[in-house]
């Protein structure tokens, strides 16, 4: 009787019969009304009467349930309703109002509690035996319960990304439109929202554990009610129990166990995923088709999607509770599949696919996808595992580049895992799938040579982390990929002694052996290393800044060697154009001093790295932290009993390093101290820790180091630095450098001395350059020296000083030079050292004192150049003018000639009479000059008169371009740098033919010089004038080409010999030309890019159209040449031709936002229409006239126009006859090439396919153990079978286009017989065809679907699949279709066919 009382307060006895008729006749579709007076007796107290309704019949529920099992009979609740005539159908429609109640998007919480509660009452009547005989079993009813799970508990809108969060992008290729919502849908959408808002904790609970009831009520139910024939419902219920994981997260672990109580489950989730497992069962129908329902349903719990229509899932933000119930996913798919063993494993194959196919480009969602890959995978036999191992390599190959970016992620996570051994798989074609070493070497390092940019510096970055994995087989695996050897037990090579061939073995007892591979495999090792040094220096800033990382990883474990050409790469790139590139740069150079502080190769690497970074500003303070850490902070104070740690004896060496191998690099160490001296750094704790160190062994780095900071020091312990002046200074054990520096500090300390130490510094110095025993470089230190102890803030007593000092010099040297030049005899016995030394204190002491030098002084210089005049021994005066119209060559040798053109220059510095007189000579000199020195010496000293006599010496600017073509390379060098310093400061101007001779210094046969003039032009002049290359583009052409016959271009004046040196004329030099045109427009904005294309109609062919210019044989070199410039892909607009998405991005993670992806369609449609109006207003009418024009003159040019016809209406295929409008012939023609290109296009893709599939009927070279499966993966480029090459008929004829050819070749190679191929099982085809290796398949598609037996791969031709244990099948050979036969037609015949 209590489940009587507890109907009461459903006054069913009161509910109008026609109204229970309306609800069932409405298939409980819409909510009928009840009367007001009925519908609140219904709701007064309607919450806890349902409770107890409901604790009623569960009790009920549960003991007939007992009975049932135990053979005890007790009453059914059938027949205690039918004994009160209590209607069920009444029952079930009052159910049904509750229900509908609650369902309502505007229900308040009391309608949603009690639509749970009856919805919770009418499960638990449908789960009792005998539901569906008394009709209470409505599939309808039943569906809107489940429904109401959801539509009453609040949605969490914090479980959703907004929509300027994360782009729709990376859920799929392309971004989805928004869908349009309706006013009123948005006004109730922002109600709801409102309402949800406005719920108390107190209401939220109060659904929760309503719902809670009602999971409770539908787990009874699947206890009880089979779902055998209504798979629809199973669905539901599966889609019910997803969304139940999201609403509450779980306190402690979840336990899945086959049986458990139902009221013992505290959380919702838990109850879900219970909800599932009794899915699972085989009365509610087939186990495979429910568990590829669950795992279907569970794979965007995995993922973090939120599933939506399924085509296009949204991400949800990955918050902890996101990431645990993700977590307790994976855990449910582990136990499932340990629980069903052999039925589940499928299916785990299938989800693991999926979770790969459906992964987007985020990072954040691409690692906690590997590590389910990774968490999944653990639970898989190693037969199974290598199965997908071997799809993962299919898949890396993926044409998606976010399907081969996540496959490099999935190898990283498994690397992490226990190797598993090939003994544990019987299967010989899976088993060389098992290994960590197929894992790097054939997927992560395969990755190197992507397509995409992202990929590779994905892949590099993920090969630098192998090195830090504890495992020795993955260290091993890439020791193997760079250095060809290995590391073996003995064990193993005793194993392996009775099978490998070509291998020898030097085995010692008991301890690790190396093995010397063949020579094939140090040779892949070579390639891999040149790959890696190439890709540092790649296009891509992502890649080069992995390739770095990965570089430095193989230096620091020792896979590759510390040697100087590799570790000069790396320090290279801190002066990378990319900030973050420079920024790596100095960090990979400072983990590789910390890692090998010792090595003097990486000593010197740091430095090389590191100092010049000082004149960055983007990265100046990064170098300067470096600096001081390493040196600054780490100079103590010294003491010969105290041994040095190991932090200050790096500091010792690497300063060492700076006084003899580095000295280069010191002007970038002098701007370090000026900024730290400005910044207040240099203490005097530091000066004195230095003059401590300047009596050990390390002196000569204490005295550069001083020499740097004691001008900004005073209060200095001068004493001791004299005391070290005159003991070190009269050693012979001190170097030239040190000697230099010692004159430095002395001379910045002159400032601080009294009168008399002064003299008597000054009379050292003095006696010391008149024995002219010191060297060049400390001649030139001492008299810097002198000067500053001459200095004072009298002007005239400073000049009067210098004039009593340097000029006795050059008195002295003007008498040693005398006394030579003038004698008969006086070059007899020559010391060149000393005469050098003499002519070299005469240039620097002349700077100081021009009122001292005399013209007999300027004609004993001249004299060391030219034996045209002879003087007197004792004459002073000169003649009026010398016949002097070049060097000429005397007795004297080259060294003292060129260093006789420095001092020449130097008294020219100070006198502007000589400089009118000898620049002309300088100038012919550079034209004549056979000495290369003596050349190099005067670019030199031009240079410096630019600077100093600008109008005078910009008119020989021509002679000294004209050396960016000398025989020799140093003297291209230094013109190359000596002009770009004067562009650089404008002293100099663009005017001339300067610029293009510099242009042609690109293509310099020295790849150093033509790297340098790339530097000077692109990363420093180009800043300054960013109009330069557009402003001479057109006349470069004409200027390569040694065109002269256009009005406007090419008519500055040049010498005959000028024009053939700097002449790029001929096919011989036609890949320089081109090398240089790219360039340029690489360095061109879309603008530039319009305006060049306008003018080169405009100059070039409006004027061969218009016969201003003749097509004769230079003509027809320039407009052919024409053609093909425009035909450049650097040609085409980057708006236009730049990809918007997917590889496009150099970071993922720093996409452009929403707003700036429509701006830039914006912007590309925009483009697009401006270059099509341009086309067809300027372009097509000139290609037509040209056209005509060529026709008639039988020219071969009209092959490149049809060539450039064909590449530019790519893009406007369906356009052809609007464009050519006026020339019907030339629109057919035009359409005949594109659909001739379409058609060679296809061909070779067939082709293609067809030799990928012939490789693999061919055994690769190499161990003839290997599998082969192994041997199907494992083929590299240099392995490739020889000899089964397809033929390539020599097909020529004025007559065929570029295009035209190739469909002739293509038509022979069709008919190339090939051997018919028969695959049952075989990875994704190697694009390999002869020396051709493309990484990345573009036909290969991938199609996985959960609607079949098992998921399958399907490519761009259907494949038949045969069971369920293949993943991949390709079509029989019987299936295959024989080649294409192509009806080839030429436009003329079709046009008269149709008049016809």
């Amino acid at each position: 009787m209590d489940l009587m009382r507890s109907l009461q307060f459903l006054k069913l006895n009161h509910i109008p019969q026609d109204w229970v008729e309306d609800v069932w006749d409405a298939e409980f579709t819409e909510g009928k009304p009840l009367d007001d007076s009925i519908q609140d007796e219904l709701t007064v107290g309607a919450d806890k009467a349902f409770r107890s309704l409901f604790q009623c019949l569960w009790v009920h529920a549960s003991d007939q349930q007992q009975s049932a099992t135990t053979d005890d009979v007790s009453q059914s609740i059938w027949i205690i309703l039918g004994k009160n005539e209590v209607s069920i159908k009444s029952l079930v429609a009052t159910l049904s109002f509750f229900v509908l109640a609650g369902k309502a998007k505007t229900a308040t919480v009391q309608q949603r509690v009690l639509g749970l509660n009856a919805a919770s009452v009418y499960l638990l009547l449908l789960g009792i035996p005998g539901s569906i005989a008394h009709k209470v079993f409505h599939e309808v009813l039943l569906d809107t319960c489940l429904d109401l799970t959801c539509h009453c508990w609040p949605q969490d809108s914090g479980k959703k990304r907004k929509k300027g969060g994360l782009k729709a992008s990376q859920a799929g290729g392309k971004r989805a439109k928004p869908k349009r919502k309706d006013a009123p849908e948005m006004e109730v959408d922002e109600d709801e929202e409102e309402d949800e808002l406005n719920f108390s904790g107190q209401d939220l609970m109060k659904i929760r554990d309503a719902v809670v009831l009602l999971v409770q009520s539908l787990l009874r139910l699947l206890q009880t009610f089979p779902l055998k024939h209504r798979p629809e419902t199973a669905s539901n219920c599966t889609q019910i129990f997803i969304k139940l994981l999201y609403t509450e997260p779980v306190i402690g672990e979840i336990r899945f166990a086959v049986e458990q109580d139902i009221t013992a489950l505290k959380s919702v989730p838990e109850m879900a995923f219970y909800g599932m497992q009794l899915l699972l069962s085989p009365k509610h129908g087939d186990q495979k088709e429910a568990l590829r329902s669950i795992f279907h349903r569970l794979l965007y719990v995995i993922l973090m999607m939120n599933e939506g229509d399924g085509s296009n899932p949204s991400l949800l933000v990955p918050s902890q509770t996101i990431l645990s119930t993700r977590n307790q996913a994976i855990q449910f798919v582990c136990h499932i599949v340990d629980e069903l063993k052999e039925l589940g494993l499928p299916f785990l194959q299938i989800l693991l696919q999926h979770i790969c196919i459906k992964m987007v480009e985020n990072s954040e969602f691409r690692s906690h996808g590997a590590q389910a890959v990774a968490m999944l995978t653990s639970h898989m036999a190693s037969p199974d595992y290598a199965c997908f191992i071997k799809w993962l390599y299919d898949y890396s190959r993926h044409k998606k580049m976010v399907c081969r970016l996540f496959s490099v992620d999935v190898v990283m996570v498994l690397l992490e895992q226990t190797e598993r051994s090939s003994d544990e798989c019987q299967d010989p074609e899976l088993s060389c799938f098992l290994p960590h070493k197929f894992l790097i070497q054939n997927l992560l390092f395969a990755r190197r040579k992507d397509i995409s940019p992202t990929v590779q510096g994905h892949a590099f970055n993920c090969l630098a982390q192998c090195l830090e994995l504890p495992s020795l087989n993955v260290t091993r695996a890439v020791h193997t990929l760079f250095s060809g050897t290995q590391t073996v037990l003995e064990a193993e090579i005793t194993e392996g002694c009775s099978q490998q061939t070509g291998t020898t073995y030097h085995a010692l007892p008991f301890r690790t052996v190396e093995i010397s591979t063949t020579d094939g495999s140090n040779c892949e090792a070579k390639e891999n290393l040149a790959l890696l040094l190439q890709r540092v220096s790649d296009s891509s800033i992502n890649v080069r800044k992995a390739a770095l990382q990965a570089m430095v990883g193989l230096l620091k474990h020792n896979v590759i060697p510390m040697s100087w050409e590799i570790l000069d790469k790396v320090s290279e790139r801190s002066r990378d154009p990319a900030l973050s590139v420079k920024k790596k740069a100095l960090q990979c150079v400072g983990e590789l001093l910390t890692a090998a502080p010792e090595c003097s190769v990486v000593q010197k690497a740091w430095l090389h790295g590191v100092l010049p970074a000082v004149m960055d500003s983007d990265v100046q303070e990064k170098a300067l932290e470096a600096l001081d850490l390493v040196l600054l902070s780490q100079v103590k104070h010294y003491s010969a009993s105290r041994h040095l740690d190991a932090s200050q004896r790096l500091t010792w060496d690497l300063v060492g390093q700076l006084c003899h191998d580095c000295k280069n690099l010191s002007r970038y160490f002098s701007m370090a101290f000026t900024i730290w001296s400005r910044r207040n750094k240099l203490t005097q704790e530091l000066m004195t820790n230095l003059i401590s160190h300047t009596e050990a062994d390390h002196s000569a780095g204490a005295w550069l180091m001083l020499s740097k900071v004691v001008a900004s020091s005073p209060g200095l312990p001068y004493g001791k630095i004299l005391d070290a002046w005159e003991g070190m200074f009269s050693s012979k054990d001190v170097s030239v450098s040190t000697r230099c520096h010692i004159l430095s500090v002395m001379g910045d300390i002159a400032a601080h001395l009294n009168e008399f130490t002064k003299d008597r510094i000054v009379d050292d110095l003095m006696s010391r350059l008149k024995t002219f025993t010191l060297s060049l470089e400390e001649i030139s230190a001492a008299l810097q020296a002198l000067y500053q102890y001459g200095c004072s803030e009298n002007v005239k007593q400073t000049q009067g000083f210098l004039n009593r000092h340097c000029g006795e010099l050059v008195s002295v040297c003007e008498a040693y030079l005398a006394g030579i030049l003038l004698k008969e005899q006086g070059t007899q016995n020559l010391n060149v050292e000393l005469m050098v030394k003499h002519i070299h204190t005469l240039g620097v002491a002349s700077l100081h004192c021009p009122a001292k030098v005399g013209k007999r002084t300027v004609l004993l210089v001249e004299s060391l150049l030219t034996d045209s005049v002879k003087l007197a021994e004792n004459q002073e005066e000169l003649p009026a003018s010398l016949p002097l119209s070049q060097f000429k060559a005397n007795c004297l040798p080259t060294k003292v000639r060129a260093h006789g053109v420095l001092a020449l220059g130097k008294l020219c510095l100070q006198h502007e009479d000589l400089a009118h007189k000898y620049l002309p000579v300088f100038a012919r000199e550079l034209e004549v000059g056979t000495e290369v020195a003596v050349r190099n010496n005067v670019i030199v000293i031009m240079t410096d008169l630019c600077v100093r006599y600008t109008n005078l010496a910009e008119h020989y600017i021509p002679n000294m371009s004209s050396c960016l073509r000398d025989n020799e390379a140093i003297v291209r060098e230094q013109t190359l740098i000596m002009l770009t310093k004067l562009l650089q400061e404008d002293f100099v101007k663009w005017r001339g033919s300067l610029f293009f001779r510099f242009m042609i210094a690109l293509v310099d046969p020295v790849p150093a010089i033509a790297s340098v003039c790339e530097y000077c032009l692109f990363h420093r002049l180009l800043k300054s004038n960013p109009e330069m290359f557009s402003k001479h583009f057109i006349e470069c052409i004409f200027h390569f080409n040694s065109y002269d016959k256009h009005k406007s271009y090419n008519q500055f004046p040049q010498s005959d010999r000028d024009k053939v040196r700097f002449s790029l004329k001929g096919a011989q030099h036609r890949e320089n030309r081109f090398r240089i045109y790219r360039l340029m427009l690489e360095h061109f904005t879309d603008a530039h890019r319009f305006n060049i294309t306008i003018k080169i109609n405009q100059n070039i062919l409006e004027c061969f159209a218009d016969k201003e210019l003749p097509l004769d044989a230079d003509g027809a070199e320039i407009l052919s040449e024409t053609f093909s410039i425009l035909s450049l892909k650097e040609m085409k607009l980057q708006a236009i031709s730049a990809p918007t998405g997917g590889a496009a991005g150099e970071e993922l993670e720093n996409r452009a936002t929403m707003a700036q992806a429509v701006m830039q369609a914006t912007q590309k449609k925009l483009a697009s229409q401006v270059r099509k109006k341009a086309f067809i207003e300027n372009t097509v009418p000139i290609i037509i006239s040209l056209k005509n024009l060529l026709e008639q003159k039988r020219s071969p040019v009209l092959r490149d126009l049809m060539t450039y016809l064909q590449l530019t209406m790519q893009d406007y295929r369906d356009e052809v006859k609007d464009f050519f409008s006026k020339d019907e012939q030339l629109a057919l023609e035009v359409e005949y090439l594109l659909k001739t290109a379409e058609r060679e296009k296809q061909m070779e893709e067939e082709m293609e396919r067809e030799m990928e599939e012939r490789m693999k009927t061919f055994s690769l070279t190499g161990d003839t153990r290997t599998p082969t499966a192994q041997r199907s993966v494992q083929g590299t480029p240099a392995r490739s079978p020889v000899g089964h090459q397809l033929p390539h008929p020599n097909v020529s004829s004025n007559r065929l286009s570029h295009t035209d050819r190739s469909v002739h070749r293509s038509r022979q190679e069709e008919h190339v017989p090939s051997q018919p191929l028969a695959l049952e099982e075989s990875v994704a085809p190697r694009r390999a065809v002869g020396n051709r290796v493309i990484s990345t398949p573009k036909d290969v598609s991938i199609f996985m679907s959960f609607h079949e037996d098992i998921s399958r791969i399907v490519g761009d031709q259907d494949s038949s699949v045969d069971g369920e244990s293949s993943l991949l099948h390709m079509r029989p050979v019987e299936q295959q279709t024989p080649g294409r036969q192509w009806n080839v037609e030429s436009p003329l015949r079709q046009k008269k066919r149709s008049k016809q």
